[in-house]
């Protein structure tokens, strides 16, 4: 197993920081980039034509192999609700066809099928919480033959419950159905392979688990789903972008694969290199390296939570990396003044306290969190 990497980050003693699936810090490595980066633009004459696009190559070449993908088949988007609305831009539905989507997913997952409900007088279905825990047995048997569209996460962001995403693309695929994830919460701290899966799309933000800038994230499209038609019309998306002295020779055809979905000015001089940084870092660790350290403090919640007769997802229903002490009734007011006042960063979502180590944690980050919720129950 692999130790904590506390001092790879800039975390004072003192702060007791559980909350990297609100937004996860930099490391001093990917600061120290940044900056470098910032004053590289005092001097933009130093700036290569090639760098706009070796720099996105590497990018492309991490986050493909953080997924088990090709290069070819990566997008880079400032966000989750760009990749998703460039889905649902190329997404099929007719007029009575069911879109499928679990309870209190994250908006951005969320409004796109909405507004493409109403376009196309499509059905919405919000797959209820499930009592038992099972959201894969619950997505699974709303699945049906009418079904258009599957749009889902590998945990749920507000307490890190699991859905078995292979077996929802399997069910998916038997009904003819397009499949559309975020995995913001997961990727990076949690195995995922779309050889596995087979996702239409899959979109997540860098900010959290990947541990990168705001505003810089990824896109995964399948290849048959790569002639689709792109959110927006950029110049480096197009053949040819590489020549600036004949930028104006204007080109119909697009660069292969999923490029045609970047954003505009993808390769972003400061937040693409703090990016690679991260993703280095993630895929040198090992992802199931980190997932089975992160599932060792989790796992340590729950013990700790269940000898104060609180609850959480049973051991094989939630995610290594994100685990929800559930409160009947809600979280009482006074608990979350109480952690802050004692400088540990938690989030409360819904019922529960939503606890999100990452990789500079270890058990005395979750000791200090017991002890204040012990002292104030």
């Amino acid at each position: 197993m692999i130790k904590c990497q506390k001092e790879l980050f800039d975390i004072p003693e003192g702060i007791t920081y559980l909350n990297a699936a609100y937004m996860g810090p930099l490391t001093k490595q990917s600061a120290e980039i940044g900056r470098q980066a910032v004053e590289r633009k005092l001097t933009p004459w130093g700036i290569e034509v090639s760098e706009f696009f070796s720099i996105p190559d590497q990018v492309y070449k991490l986050a493909a192999k953080m997924i088990d993908a090709e290069p070819i088949d990566m997008a880079i988007v400032p966000s989750v609700s760009y990749g998703t609305a460039a889905a649902a831009k190329n997404i099929k539905l007719s007029k009575g066809q069911k879109i499928i989507m679990l309870a209190d997913q994250f908006p951005s997952n969320v409004y796109p099928w909405i507004e493409l409900a109403k376009d196309k007088d499509a059905i919405i279905e919000t797959v209820a919480w499930p009592q038992d825990g099972n959201w894969t047995a619950a997505l699974l048997n709303a699945i049906d033959d009418n079904t258009a569209l599957v749009t889902a996460c590998n945990a749920h962001w507000t307490n890190g419950t699991l859905v078995d995403l292979v077996a929802v693309g399997k069910k998916t695929r038997e009904v003819g159905a397009a499949l559309v994830l975020d995995l913001t919460q997961t990727l990076g701290v949690m195995p995922f392979s779309v050889k596995d899966v087979d996702p239409d799309y899959m979109v997540v933000g860098g900010y959290k688990w990947l541990l990168g800038p705001y505003s810089y994230g990824f896109m995964y499209v399948a290849p048959r789903n790569q002639n689709g038609r792109p959110l927006e019309e950029s110049w480096v998306t197009r053949k040819g972008a590489d020549d600036f002295s004949r930028l104006v020779d204007y080109k119909e055809d697009y660069e292969p694969g999923a490029r045609r979905f970047d954003m505009g000015e993808k390769t972003n001089f400061i937040h693409a290199p703090m990016a690679e940084v991260a993703l280095k870092l993630l895929l040198d660790l090992g992802i199931e390296n980190i997932a089975e350290y992160l599932k060792s403090l989790t796992d340590y919640v729950g013990e700790r939570a269940g000898k104060l007769g609180l609850n959480v997802a049973d051991e094989d229903q939630r995610a290594p990396n994100l685990i929800g002490i559930n409160f009947k009734g809600g979280v009482p007011d006074h608990i979350a003044p109480a952690l802050a006042a004692k400088n540990i960063f938690v989030s409360i979502r819904g019922n529960s306290i939503r606890v999100a180590p990452h990789i500079y944690n270890d058990k005395a980050d979750i000791d200090r969190l017991f002890d204040v919720l012990e002292s104030e129950l």
